[in-house]
């Protein structure tokens, strides 16, 4: 018989059991949905109207956006969205107003291809996971201010996602102002003649469609033909974050191939600075922001131009452009643009053979190599593997400070995704150019002299020579030598020289790379954009916002054989020929004219770049936001320079992506005036992750948990003996506990404690049901002190509590509250666990002074059972705004304390002695002390060492 149905339930009719939770927990749901108890009120408004709630400090706690899978939740994914709860109540009885609410990131994938696979639209799928999700949090009593919720798919909600985009479309970055400014001033300034085209001309006198390609060049959202993540098993493109390591798409795990294709991108590399000079200012843990920083990667070094005859220069970044003399060829990326103008119709006579790859023409060699190249990952093209490959491109480039000759290849180790796609290659001091150097029998130049004794012939070196602390040699032209210099003095010369001639300068180079922005998806947010007869993009005027979803016949992208890279995405959008091709007056003054829309679709990120502020302000039809209640809820303040959430707590695998993108939206945002806050999120909680047995059997398949035995410390299903291992909790590895399991045994706020008291909330730990009803007991103890099991009546008293009770109430009222206030909730529920066990071996009645507190200390980890509590006190208003108990200090401080006293490291004495005791009083009690004086025995004293108030030392003389 379970613990919720035993004897003792029927014999105590009043007992605390999972029935009698389920019936309070439904009740007090009820009761907070229909007074609007978590409503958290708006300074336009609701504070104005009230002085006092005024006066209150604001706390925006947020969790981050869940997706709102079919599956349902598992008990692994409210930990989080408790553990802010818990916070976000303890906030509220400690004077905030405090905003905390949930809504739902609903677009993406996995409703696409559920449509897909049934023919059901993603938003009747999607909005029936919500319904069920929204019902599993709410049984958890979570307590969000609902008016606030809302789902990223809502037109309502996405006509601003698109309206932000227009504003990044709309905008470019000022460099020399360093924020974002509109474009019409950009336009503005060509049209003045104060910045010229690039080519020179007028802005006049340039095409519509020249035009338009140079304020491509500047937009902070701008379509163009670049190398992309094409993943034919998906049918789409894929951000670099969204590509795992050994080069496949994070879902689904299919290769992924580069392939230059035409797509919209975001220029985020332009805020690269403020994006990482800012996470100073964050309360962020030092792993991601380490994370941040990497992604982001920024070096100082040269921008350097090798000319190649006929076809411009070739530009690459270099951190060491001290050894620029030691350059003796180059590499390019393969898909690097400048590939196909270099390379000539045939091989220069005495082309090595080695550098031709067996082909009969460099076009042949460049195709076959790039071919080969595409289906390697970036990690897989920069491993260190023994043998180097590539081929020569046909081409020469010349070296700007020897004026030699320096062949140019193309090689995978090489990447677009990081400085200029190309390299100049020294290898003698370099360890990837020594290997391919010796491969393809290119010479190698000594330019710092190495400090062992291997000599300055690169040509016999069996490894290269990398320092910053040697000297430099051979490097040296007509008008500038480098030799004997430093790595930092060579550096600084051979910079100012290359500014001088022209072929270069100092600069600073990032890894990321602009953000690429479009999918070939049905289910995501369509692109506000038209294009004209000739090409050009068009942004739609707000009234035409929203422009929603079109119906189409089938969800899917067109997919292809994983591993057949030559193939090209088709989207869904593009079906519905009647949605795409559309006449339009866009109030540009040209009059109706015939376009063609996007079919492309946002990615999923772009909904949760900016969430943050709709929760603000969630029914505003007029502005993304009211001005006055973003700067109330999210504007710079002491100790929060760049304003932000005060809290967001979710997971750290969105460390370079959720996070970057939304911290670039709201700069851009900040730049434009729209919003007072430069960063979004202020303090960054990662919680950890609850984990579960895996068992599997001998195939290797995971077999139900709930079905497993254990015997003599091995484990058995249905009679074979099967493997375990600690590690996710998911419905496919068949060991998922769900949240509505637990309520049904034993009541939500013994799950919402269970959860909280597994460990600390950052570290991941193991889900034991075994161990749950280790809170359910507690729950019943606390229930069993305020009310009789046999008839239902409150059996606290009037009388005041004795010394040892009022102590140990306050040392748990001052070590819960400081608990909550650091999120250490483990803690906290181990200190309200010791103060009711204490109660409860005390026994007899409660005192009224103590039982009403305890209620309170209870309520933000367990709020349906306090909330009933409070109640049969006598209260008629919640719990849920009372004021947090405040602990008296003179109960906190220890009554009395044990002094130690030793005479030569030996304990002579101990002294119960008052914790505020001096030094000198502590000195005179230990010398009177008859122990002490005994131990002397009439022996002088050298010295008195006092650590007051728990030991004294004396040296005798």
């Amino acid at each position: 018989m379970s613990e919720t149905n035993s004897a003792a339930d029927v014999a105590a009719p009043h007992r605390y059991t999972a029935a009698m939770a389920a019936d309070i927990e439904a009740r007090w749901q009820d009761f907070w949905d229909a007074e609007g108890t978590y409503e958290a009120p708006n300074p336009t408004g609701d504070l104005a109207d009230n002085p006092e709630l005024a006066a209150k400090p604001k706390k925006f706690i947020m969790d981050m956006f869940p997706y709102p899978s079919g599956a349902g939740l598992h008990v692994g994914h409210p930990l989080g969205y408790i553990a802010t709860d818990v916070f976000a109540r303890h906030q509220r009885m400690t004077g905030h107003n405090v905003l905390h609410t949930l809504g739902f990131d609903a677009f993406g994938l996995p409703a696409e291809q559920y449509a897909v696979q049934t023919g059901t639209h993603p938003r009747l799928s999607t909005e029936s996971n919500i319904e069920n999700m929204t019902a599993q949090l709410r049984r958890l009593g979570l307590g969000h201010d609902k008016r606030r919720s809302f789902a990223t798919i809502e037109s309502e909600y996405y006509k601003w996602t698109q309206w932000i985009f227009l504003q990044i479309f709309n905008s470019w970055y000022d460099a020399e102002a360093d924020r974002a400014r509109p474009i019409a001033e950009l336009i503005a300034q060509f049209e003045s003649g104060e910045r010229q085209a690039p080519d020179g001309r007028d802005w006049s006198a340039l095409s519509a469609t020249e035009r338009a390609d140079v304020l491509s060049g500047h937009r902070l959202a701008y379509a163009s033909d670049a190398p992309v993540n094409w993943s034919p098993g998906l049918g789409t493109v894929l951000a670099n974050e969204e590509v795992t390591a050994d080069g496949r798409s994070e879902r689904g795990n299919f290769p992924v191939f580069k392939a230059k294709l035409r797509q919209w991108n975001m220029r985020i590399t332009a805020y690269a600075d403020r994006l990482l000079n800012d996470l100073d200012g964050l309360d962020w843990p030092e792993a991601i922001k380490l994370q941040q920083r990497n992604w982001i990667g920024r070096s100082e070094g040269a921008r350097v131009d090798f000319p190649v005859d006929g076809a411009g220069d070739i530009t690459v970044f270099t951190t060491r452009q001290d050894t620029l003399f030691g350059a003796t060829y180059m590499v390019l990326a393969p898909e690097h643009e400048l590939v196909e103008r270099i390379i000539p119709a045939a091989w220069p006579e005495g082309t090595h053979p080695v550098w031709t790859g067996g082909h009969a023409s460099p076009a042949e060699a460049v195709t076959a190599y790039r071919k080969q190249a595409a289906a390697k990952s970036d990690v897989e093209r920069q491993a260190e593997a023994k043998d180097k490959t590539g081929v020569f491109t046909g081409a020469y480039a010349t070296n700007p400070v020897s004026g030699e000759q320096v062949p140019v290849f193309i090689a995978d180790y090489v990447l677009m995704g990081y400085g200029t796609g190309a390299i100049m290659a020294v290898p003698a001091h370099d360890a990837r150019d020594f290997a391919f150097a010796r491969a393809f029998e290119l010479p190698m130049r000594c330019v710092v002299k190495p400090s062992d004794d291997r000599g300055t012939d690169a040509s016999t070196w069996e490894d290269a020579f990398a320092s910053y602390e040697a000297k430099l040699v051979n490097s040296a032209n007509d008008e500038i030598s480098l030799d004997g210099l430093g790595v930092v003095d060579a550096k600084a010369r051979i910079t100012d020289w290359l500014k001088e001639h022209g072929v270069g300068e100092g600069t600073v180079n990032f890894r990321l790379r602009d953000w690429l922005f479009s999918r070939q998806r049905y289910w995501g947010e369509p692109f506000p954009i038209v294009y004209d007869e000739e090409g050009i993009a068009h942004p739609l005027p707000e009234s035409m916002l929203p422009l929603e979803l079109p119906e189409v016949d089938d969800y899917s992208p067109r997919t292809f054989d994983p591993d057949d890279a030559d193939t090209k995405p088709e989207t869904p959008l593009s079906r519905n020929a009647d949605w795409v091709n559309v006449t339009l007056d866009l109030g540009d003054g040209a009059g109706p004219r015939k376009y063609r829309r996007e079919t492309n679709t946002m990615p999923n990120w772009a909904g949760s770049c900016w969430y943050e502020l709709r929760y603000l302000d969630p029914n505003n039809a007029d502005k993304l936001v009211d001005p006055a209640i973003e700067q109330y809820w999210m504007g710079p303040r002491e100790g929060q320079p760049t304003g932000g959430v005060d809290l967001y707590v979710g997971g750290a695998e969105h460390a370079v992506l959720h996070l970057l993108y939304a911290r670039f939206w709201s700069k851009v945002l900040h730049d434009l005036g729209h919003i007072s806050s430069a960063e979004p999120f202020h303090k960054l909680y990662n919680q950890g992750m609850i984990q579960a047995f895996v068992y599997r059997d001998s195939r290797g398949i995971a077999v139900p948990a709930a079905e497993v035995e254990e015997r003599d410390g091995a484990y058995y299903h249905e009679g074979e003996k099967v493997s375990r291992v600690l590690g996710k909790m998911g419905k496919s590895l068949k060991n998922a506990v769900t949240p509505d399991e637990i309520c049904g045994e034993y009541g939500a706020d013994t799950l919402r404690l269970y959860e909280m008291a597994m460990g600390p909330l950052d570290v991941s730990r193991p889900w034991d049901t075994r161990a749950v009803v280790g809170q359910y007991r507690l729950l019943q103890r606390l229930w069993r002190n305020v009310v009789d099991e046999d008839s239902g009546e409150v059996t606290v008293v009037d009388t005041e509590p004795g010394e040892d009770t009022l102590r140990a109430l306050h040392k748990a009222i001052d070590g819960v509250g400081g608990d909550m206030a650091g999120m250490r909730f483990n803690t906290a529920i181990a200190k309200v666990t010791e103060l009711n066990n204490h109660l409860t071996k005390a026994g007899g009645p409660l005192p009224r002074s103590v039982a009403e507190p305890l209620v309170l200390l209870v309520a933000p980890l367990a709020p349906h059972i306090a909330e009933e509590l409070w109640r049969r006190l006598g209260h008629t208003d919640s719990v849920v705004h009372q004021d947090f108990p405040v602990a008296d200090p003179a109960y906190v401080i220890d009554e009395t304390v044990t002094c130690v006293v030793q005479i030569k490291g030996k304990v002579r004495a101990r002294l119960e002695i008052s914790p505020s005791i001096t030094d000198a009083e502590l000195e005179a009690l230990a010398l009177a002390d008859p122990a002490v004086v005994a131990a002397l025995d009439g022996a002088g004293i050298r010295k008195v060492i006092v650590r007051a108030p728990k030991l004294v030392n004396i040296v005798p003389a």
